[in-house]
């Protein structure tokens, strides 16, 4: 399953009044492991950015005078997400925007419902979390995910922070092909493969490697501090 972690920095709250997009970010996940693609544009927007955006995300009029339009960037962006699931925090607000630029464009056919399926986590957050804080900051807190490096808003810094935070959230990044016999190897040596016949049936049992288990157990030491100690699979 491939899936794209997507932020956006814009002009301003609406679409609709007008704003634009002035940055995107994205991140690739497949089969839940971060591939280390991914995708980063400055966008000029043809209008000032607002003050109080600037003061969120830092990004100047001046800053994004040289920058493309999003038409000169458009094809490249399409082909990157096109056929992936989006992961977006609050997916409303960027997909608004996204929509909103190719509707400029006169593209329909390129609507993100057309190319693309999306995941909200910000849903999936309050379903997990109700009547609790769901912001992104809110959630590196919950789950121990260091975003001091967060002194503004920037969408590929944001799309990284939130594939971890989304990674946690939903059990962790996967790193084995488990429809394969040929597992990418850690390059430990350790890790031994104990054959095993049952019912006629070749089977391979390959037991963890000692850097696998200590990353288990970090896991559940994490999962025993945001549940007060009710991981059930930390009780003796």
């Amino acid at each position: 399953m491939r899936q794209i972690v997507l932020d956006t920095e814009t002009t301003g709250l609406d679409p609709r009044q007008g704003h634009r997009i002035i940055e995107i970010g994205c991140v690739e996940l497949v089969n839940r492991k971060l591939t280390g693609n991914h995708y980063h544009q400055y966008i000029q927007p043809d209008r000032e950015v607002d003050e109080g955006a600037i003061e969120v995300h830092g990004i100047t009029n001046e800053f994004l005078q040289d920058k493309p339009r999003f038409a000169d960037i458009n094809d490249d962006f399409v082909s990157f997400i096109r056929g992936a699931e989006l992961v977006i925090h609050n997916a409303p607000f960027d997909v608004g925007f996204i929509n909103s630029e190719w509707l400029l464009l006169n593209k329909k056919s390129d609507l993100v419902d057309n190319i693309c399926s999306v995941l909200d986590t910000l849903t999936l957050a309050r379903k997990m979390h109700p009547g609790q804080r769901n912001s992104l900051d809110a959630l590196c807190k919950r789950y121990y995910i260091d975003n001091t490096q967060r002194e503004k808003h920037g969408a590929l810094l944001d799309a990284e922070i939130l594939a971890d935070v989304y990674l946690a959230m939903t059990g962790g990044q996967v790193s084995l092909s488990l429809g394969s016999h040929q597992e990418e190897s850690s390059g430990n040596s350790e890790e031994p493969v104990i054959p095993v016949k049952r019912d006629g049936i070749n089977l391979v049992i390959r037991q963890a490697s000692s850097d696998e288990t200590e990353a288990h157990e970090r896991y559940l030491d994490m999962l025993s501090k945001v549940s007060d100690d009710q991981c059930v699979w930390k009780r003796e």
